[in-house]
């Protein structure tokens, strides 16, 4: 048994050595933002939030592929899970950016981009709703799926960085060091478990909507 989960309880000892080590681990007094601990809660979701995305994108180009059902099932739940980690990164990076910049949210290419792509991927869900027919359903939706994880890319990544006036570190001419190898040992003690947990447990929650959508499903059969 232990065999099986112990993925499972590696991600909850992750988290809660981030959870509470990281807000006792030194800061270094040389970087700007003396706010950067919640880099191992922030980035921390919006890793896991990226890896479900990364994995409904596959899924849809599998469905496309051989249009098997439990592809689309995975596609639309690693949406669910990637959309609530999306909306966990943007509510601690709202408290970051209030002790930070003085405001929950600031005029920030970065800030903008994030809302606009959760925008997206919500319109994902509103899509599959409106459409009955579950086949039609999935092959729809597999294709926007596709579409909106290359806009969610170019807004998040590509267009803060071509802005160049971003308040986030690391970003335009911010140069504040938050890269993993850029970071102080001790930070890097939590960013990584930190990391490490998050995606693990977004796993988790992924495989428990799966089996509660096939149950669904076979009920409705």
């Amino acid at each position: 048994m232990l065999k099986k989960y112990w993925w499972k309880i590696l991600s909850l000892l992750l988290l809660l050595y981030a959870v509470t080590y990281g807000f006792y681990v030194a800061i270094p007094e040389t970087m700007i933002l003396q706010t950067m601990r919640n880099l191992f809660y922030h980035v921390g979701m919006w890793f896991g939030m990226f890896t479900m995305l990364i994995v409904s994108f596959i899924y849809s180009l599998k469905y496309l592929k051989g249009f098997h059902e439990e592809n689309d099932r995975v596609a639309i739940e690693a949406v669910n899970v990637g959309i609530l980690f999306g909306f966990l990164g943007i509510f601690t990076g709202m408290t970051w950016a209030n002790f930070t910049w003085g405001s929950p949210w600031v005029k920030d290419p970065k800030l903008n981009g994030a809302a606009v792509g959760l925008v997206i991927y919500l319109a994902y869900i509103i899509l599959r709703s409106s459409v009955e027919d579950r086949h039609k359903r999935a092959k729809v939706s597999a294709v926007y799926n596709i579409f909106a994880f290359v806009l969610w890319i170019i807004f998040v990544l590509i267009l803060p960085r071509l802005a160049g006036d971003s308040l986030h570190p690391a970003t335009g001419d911010n140069s504040t060091p938050v890269l993993p190898m850029h970071l102080d040992p001790s930070m890097r003690t939590v960013f990584y478990p930190a990391m490490t947990g998050w995606i693990l447990l977004g796993t988790w929650i992924l495989q428990i909507r799966i089996r509660i959508s096939k149950l669904k499903h076979q009920i409705e059969d």
